[in-house]
């Protein structure tokens, strides 16, 4: 008899704690919908419904390779950020929930109704850029991303979200090649770790992500280097910039952004009450 989908909810967990698999309860419960194609209300309202021979197959191959510590957003292709469902790849780092205190940052600075253009200088899947552009409807944006494979997971998402005809995303090397002052908003999420720290990271993150997405030189702070006086270069007068950071890294960051020549600097703590987003205007 197979196995039904409270039933397969506790096995997963079992076998997520036995692995060692940081959070097993959500992760379990999230590999059980996706291989169940069943929802949270589903296994709450009808737990005894019973998985297919096929379906307990797919859970049995999802929890093998959460067992390897592959990311649950590579197992499932998709991940949850702010108010949007995304595509997810190898070839993007995996939107995380510190990295929403950059949309909350923006959001709370900028009009809903207000025509603002926006620059998200790595864009990765897009998350930052399209969690913007979502919550305000007369809102434009560019994404700038070094890597074809991360922009193409992009261009999905935009056009999986219904955004494609206000958003723009081209291959380039930071600002490099765009005019001044042509932006309300500048947001990044770039590279800052340090390249020693990146082997001690869980292996969800230092096997699984792309080292261009993560390395940030030697003090994880090469990115910042170049993006503070090119953010204020391409920023309007009195245009919003935001920026994630290291929890260890707001004192440099801050300084970086004083010497372009930045105002009203400030470093926005995340949830978990750490630094996490370096702030300011032009």
């Amino acid at each position: 008899m197979g196995l039904n989908l409270v039933q397969a909810w506790t096995a997963a967990k079992k076998r997520l704690e036995a692995a060692g698999v940081p959070g097993p309860v959500i992760d379990a419960r999230l590999l059980v919908e996706a291989a169940a194609e069943a929802t949270r209300a589903d296994i709450v309202t009808d737990p005894y419904r019973p998985l297919t021979a096929e379906q307990e197959a797919t859970l049995l191959d999802y929890l093998a390779r959460r067992e390897r510590r592959e990311p649950v957003s590579h197992i499932l292709g998709r991940r949850n950020f702010w108010k949007i469902m995304l595509q997810v790849t190898p070839d993007v780092l995996t939107p995380r929930p510190d990295t929403e205190t950059v949309v909350d940052v923006v959001l709370k600075s900028f009009p809903e109704h207000a025509a603002w253009s926006v620059l998200d200088l790595g864009v990765g899947s897009g998350a930052i850029l399209l969690a913007i552009l979502a919550e305000r409807p007369a809102a434009k944006g560019l994404g700038i991303d070094v890597s074809e494979e991360a922009l193409a997971v992009a261009r999905d998402n935009a056009a999986g979200l219904g955004l494609g005809g206000r958003v723009a995303l081209l291959r380039g090397d930071w600002a490099a090649g765009i005019g001044s002052e042509a932006f309300d908003v500048v947001v990044s999420n770039p590279p800052y770790i340090a390249s020693h720290v990146i082997e001690t990271l869980d292996p969800e993150v230092k096997d699984y992500e792309p080292r261009l997405a993560l390395e940030g030189g030697a003090d994880g702070l090469d990115a910042y280097r170049t993006l503070a006086p090119e953010i204020l270069r391409v920023l309007k007068p009195g245009g919003l910039f935001a920026v994630e950071i290291g929890y260890d890294q707001r004192e440099a960051v801050e300084a970086l952004f004083h010497e372009a020549g930045a105002r009203a600097v400030r470093t926005v703590r995340d949830l978990a009450d750490q630094d996490r987003v370096v702030t300011g205007a032009k």
